[in-house]
């Protein structure tokens, strides 16, 4: 060894050996557990010529190129599922520019996976089993919630139904600045960030049917009580987000419009527009088939499993 070590250089791992040896235990787990259910395990790039569009995650791009690390590997393996896949699940690294925190790395793990012919009640209770069977605690007996309900139980709100000039005025007294002008779609998700989460009931709690403009990737369909709602959910644990899910939208035109609105909104945000992944509408033109799908935070999953309170107990290394 030289004489001449800087000891000021921090080059040891962010995580314990312990902690690096569970990860290897989940992702084992989790392999496992898919291989038992007979869904392909896919391994697919992580740059692309296309990113996602969504105004609220920035990616990262390489530089001198139009290429990017992807936010998650969904453009892929739809493509992989209009191509008669079956089945498929990824297991790998996924990339969020802006993303550091207690519960966030710009480089972190992601486990997503689609079911042809299954809806989003179905790959919910597939989330609950994996959730058990991965963390061996009777704590993954999971709850569903709407949110319509979550939100009329925690600020007495209809989420569907209350005129934006509300969600405004609830909205800027939460972040105690003013909302004005801001889309329903940032207001609902400052409220339920910042007031709603945090008074989620503890262990797997399930929030589904989201109001249409927070529709994303989903299909459309209509409640019990008549109200047209995304047909989205997200999972939290204690809660923290886990993962979100989609009875996925297979309309290439509707995916279009999408795009279209989102790059509008991101205009409005003074960020990049990003042009639609014409591959992955060829795809749905082609036929995807009816399917739910879900990305689940590997990451933030071993944080619970280990009793970890930041991301860089759980990483070898943070970026």
């Amino acid at each position: 060894m030289s004489d001449n070590v800087n000891t000021g250089i921090q080059w040891r791992p962010t995580a314990s050996n312990d902690a690096l040896i569970k990860r290897a235990r989940l992702l084992a787990q989790v392999r496992e557990f898919f291989a038992l259910r007979r869904v392909l395990e896919v391994d697919l790039p992580v740059l692309g010529e296309h990113t996602v569009s969504d105004p609220h995650l920035d990616s990262l791009s390489t530089e001198g190129s139009q290429h990017y690390l992807q936010t998650s590997p969904e453009y892929y393996m739809k493509r992989l599922l209009a191509s008669g896949s079956g089945p498929i699940y990824s297991l790998g690294k996924a990339f969020r520019a802006n993303d550091r925190g207690r519960q966030h790395n710009p480089e972190f793990t992601l486990l997503e996976w689609y079911r042809p012919g299954w809806d989003e009640s179905q790959l919910m209770a597939e989330v609950a089993d994996l959730l058990l069977d991965v963390g061996r605690t009777p704590n993954a007996v999971a709850q569903r919630v709407t949110y319509r309900d979550i939100f009329l139980a925690t600020v007495n709100l209809d989420p569907h139904r209350a005129s934006l000039a509300q969600l405004v005025q609830l909205a800027s007294d939460i972040a105690q600045r003013n909302m004005r002008g801001e889309s329903r779609a940032t207001c609902l998700d400052l409220i339920f960030s910042f007031e709603i989460e945090a008074r989620l009931p503890p262990g797997v709690v399930f929030v589904h049917d989201y109001p249409e403009c927070l529709c994303a990737l989903a299909q459309l369909g209509v409640d019990d009580q008549g109200e047209t709602v995304a047909r989205r959910f997200e999972v939290f644990l204690n809660r923290t987000e886990l993962a979100n899910g989609y009875f996925e939208l297979l309309d290439a035109s509707e995916q279009r419009q999408r795009f279209s609105e989102d790059n509008r909104q991101r205009k409005i945000m003074g960020k990049d527009n990003i042009e639609p992944d014409e591959k992955l509408l060829a795809a749905l033109d082609a036929g995807l088939p009816s399917c739910a799908g879900v990305a689940l935070g590997v990451d933030r999953l071993l944080m619970h499993l280990v009793g970890a309170q930041h991301i860089d107990e759980v990483i070898a290394f943070s970026s």
